[in-house]
């Protein structure tokens, strides 16, 4: 008698560490257990949150807020200097953890991250119980809390990460894939922001099960690639494998100013100081790029980009603060506050070796997005 194939499924686990910045501050000053803390922004409402408490969370605060904003919805808020060099640490110190169980690792930023244990070193088996095992070595090794999402695929896993925050474990198997996602509000799915949200609201589709009524046509003459994408994902269809390598698209460095910046010298002495941090992010990931963006934040939060692009490569703090310095003197700023610049660089090549000056430029944080 003949047997039909099984199918074998990807065992993906996502791990997303629990307000990571905030909870590392915390464990590392008690006097700030239990309060409600802002990592990034200052008390005088200059700058935006980097990351927030559970505490300040309740009050509404949340990341990329204004700091003046932040300080209305909470007003006995308490604001901490980000310790980036702290946070890159414990970032290692977690991917050391996922060590133990899989080399296929997939870094989305300092603190989250994919994970195929299909055929994990250990031969436990049980996608359920490494998640279970990574949760309690993070805490018992690190006196911190992550949250995990376990199920076939890299965008349910990444979802259902986030059901049961903080320190929660979602397990969503190929059988409940389709109603976990009939139920989960249309803001939820990944590169559904909140202008694409209202058209797809105008469109009456408010959740999965609504765009799952969509033909790819439809959704792809009204979406482009988001449509495609999501027409894939609602049928449980994402084949993405989990990438131990992630190629860097963009590296840069912005500064948000204690006082708005009115005179250009100011601006152009700014603009040295971030050209130098840009070179040296370069020249420690071995990279070198095409296309510079100028990024300027004037006092109303309004925000304008500026881009250059050159057939030679930019890498050299110089040409980046020739070409950013460039870029700032044809906008117009007379009049006007500016509270935040920034430079980035994209389009990227590897640098040559004989322009290397670092003795192992490949000797990379690979938990830095």
């Amino acid at each position: 008698m003949e047997t039909a194939d099984i199918k074998e499924y990807r065992k993906i686990i996502h791990i997303d560490m629990d307000a990571f910045f905030a909870s590392v501050e915390q464990r590392d000053h008690p006097e700030l257990r239990g309060k409600p803390i802002a990592v990034g922004g200052s008390p005088s409402g200059r700058g935006v949150v980097a990351a927030a408490s559970y505490e300040a969370r309740k009050f509404g605060v949340r990341s990329a807020m204004p700091s003046a904003r932040a300080i209305r919805l909470c007003p006995h808020i308490q604001f901490v200097k980000p310790r980036f060099e702290a946070y890159k640490k414990v970032s290692q110190d977690i991917r050391n953890i996922f060590l133990r169980y899989t080399d296929l690792i997939e870094p989305l930023s300092l603190d989250e991250a994919y994970l195929d244990v299909t055929h994990d070193k250990l031969g436990i088996g049980s996608a359920i119980q490494i998640a279970k095992d990574i949760k309690t070595a993070i805490y018992s090794e690190l006196n911190l809390t992550a949250s995990a999402g376990i199920s076939t695929n890299k965008f349910v896993a990444k979802i259902a990460s986030d059901v049961q925050k903080p320190d929660g474990l979602t397990f969503i198997g190929p059988s409940k894939i389709s109603g976990f996602l009939d139920q989960l509000p249309i803001e939820k799915f990944y590169g559904v922001g909140q202008v694409t949200a209202q058209k797809m609201k105008r469109m009456q589709i408010f959740n999965g099960h609504d765009l799952r009524q969509h033909s790819l046509d439809d959704l792809t003459h009204h979406f482009g690639k988001l449509g495609k994408f999501l027409h894939a994902v609602i049928r449980g269809n994402d084949d993405r494998a989990v990438q131990p390598t992630r190629p860097t698209k963009s590296l840069g460095a912005e500064e948000t100013f204690e006082k708005d910046l009115t005179e250009l010298e100011e601006l152009q002495e700014e603009l040295a100081l971030l050209a130098e941090k840009v070179a040296k992010r370069l020249e420690q990931k071995n990279l070198q790029g095409r296309t510079l963006t100028l990024k300027v934040k004037y006092d109303d939060f309004t925000q304008i980009t500026r881009n250059y692009s050159r057939p030679a490569v930019i890498f050299e703090s110089i040409d980046i603060l020739k070409i950013s310095s460039s870029l700032l003197e044809r906008i117009d700023i007379d009049g006007k506050g500016i509270r935040l610049l920034g430079i980035s660089l994209s389009n990227f090549e590897e640098l040559q070796p004989k322009r290397r000056k670092y003795p192992d430029p490949n000797q990379l944080d690979l938990f830095d997005s």
